[in-house]
């Protein structure tokens, strides 16, 4: 299996990389002070747009959609994608600069596999253009969301019109001045077999009935400007014409939604895990402690060479499963997609505990971004579906599939 890549790709990564070092990593901790400020909770940082801008001009923009999508990719396969995508994750914002970002991502790919002519020019060539954001409301508070099959939010056809009731929790980044439209899951035929009654709807962030209940903190994180928060949905009407491909479609469009978004997630996390493991070891070599560097202590080279192996395990994981998406589709992929949504967010996670750990005080502090790695990945172990879920349904497919061998009996 080859995972090396063409001269387009590699002058891409080179080109973003330079982009990182010239326009991200000076800036990163201007961003982050100033959304730490509560002044400007719910504002987006001024220079963003300014380095979007830029990386527009660079040709570093909306480079995620894989080549199936047709005008609106770039060009790139999922594969080609992911080391790009590691790259931007090794800082928290990074991808918003290149309209890379979740949940905007997701949406866009929504749009341009499931909308219709008149819904792709109304939200989805803004949304690639960078001057509007989304969110997408699926995850309830009264009804475990883990099993997608639970969710009750009811959107009901009335005359020209559907009308959306219901509750929604964890959505990012509707608080965002610059969200303004919204994909919301819901049931809108319960009398259908079980997969077909759930559907997914467009309605504007301004339509009367959309209503913030609370803000959610993550780990005493707003993550400002988007946030997570907790929202009321309250006769919501829009028109028939919003409906996404068809009532009973739902769940179809959250797996076309999910699996190319998964690859990305994971690549960032390893983005992260990278990060914190480089800046691990730069802390062993330069701190003494009881007159020894701490790079000469054993334990602590036993958890650098242990944190290299699972990233590298990892990475390579990733890579195969976007490698068997790109070959076979996301169906073929799926017991991959499963491994690396298991596997990714906790490695990052433990990566990043140890670096902690040889940073000491520091560590848990915001003087590095290694706490927010941490919290971060903790958080996505829950994100687009528990890694409990993902091991249960790995696990019956595999029994299945060895169960069925005859060989080697």
């Amino acid at each position: 299996m080859d995972f090396t890549h063409g001269e387009k790709v590699d002058a891409l990564i080179g080109r973003l990389r330079t982009f990182m070092l010239e326009h991200i990593y000076p800036l990163e901790r201007a961003h982050d002070d100033w959304h730490a400020d509560p002044a400007n909770r719910w504002r987006s940082w001024p220079p963003l747009e300014g380095l979007k801008a830029l990386a527009r001009e660079q040709g570093l923009w909306n480079l995620f959609l894989p080549r199936d999508y047709g005008r609106f990719s770039a060009g790139l396969s999922n594969l080609e994608y992911a080391p790009l995508a590691e790259q931007m994750g090794r800082v928290g914002w990074a991808s918003e600069v290149f309209n890379c970002s979740p949940p905007d991502t997701g949406n866009m790919e929504v749009l341009a596999r499931y909308g219709t002519p008149e819904q792709q020019a109304r939200w989805l060539e803004p949304l690639l253009a960078g001057n509007i954001r989304s969110a997408y409301l699926m995850t309830e508070p009264e009804v475990a969301s883990s099993d997608a099959t639970n969710i009750a939010t009811t959107i009901i056809a009335d005359g020209d019109d559907y009308v959306i009731n219901g509750r929604k929790w964890w959505i990012t980044n509707i608080l965002d001045p610059r969200c303004e439209v919204l994909l919301v899951m819901g049931r809108s035929t319960p009398d259908a077999p079980r997969h077909q009654q759930h559907s997914t709807i467009i309605v504007p962030r301004d339509t009367p009935g959309v209503r913030i209940v609370r803000a959610m903190p993550v780990f005493g994180r707003d993550h400002s400007p988007g946030g997570e928060c907790e929202v009321a949905l309250e006769d919501v009407r829009v028109p028939r014409a919003n409906m996404i491909l068809g009532e009973g479609r739902g769940f179809e469009i959250a797996q076309g939604r999910l699996g190319p978004g998964r690859i990305h997630h994971c690549m960032r996390s390893i983005g992260q895990a990278q990060r914190a493991l480089e800046l691990m070891a730069r802390r062993a070599e330069s701190r003494v402690a009881f007159g020894v560097k701490l790079s000469d202590q054993s334990s602590v080279r036993q958890d650098i060479a242990r944190s290299w192996c699972e990233v590298e395990q990892a990475r390579l994981l990733t890579l195969k499963a976007a490698d068997q998406m790109d070959r076979h589709g996301n169906r073929a992929a799926r017991d991959l997609i499963a491994a690396i949504k298991i596997v990714v967010p906790r490695m990052a996670q433990e990566v990043a505990d140890r670096a902690i750990q040889v940073y000491g005080g520091m560590g848990v502090s915001d003087d590095t971004p290694i706490a927010h790695f941490f919290t971060l990945n903790r958080y996505l172990r829950i994100a687009d579906g528990p890694d409990a879920v993902h091991m249960s349904q790995l696990g019956k497919l595999k029994v299945a599939e060895y169960a069925a061998l005859t060989e080697g009996v």
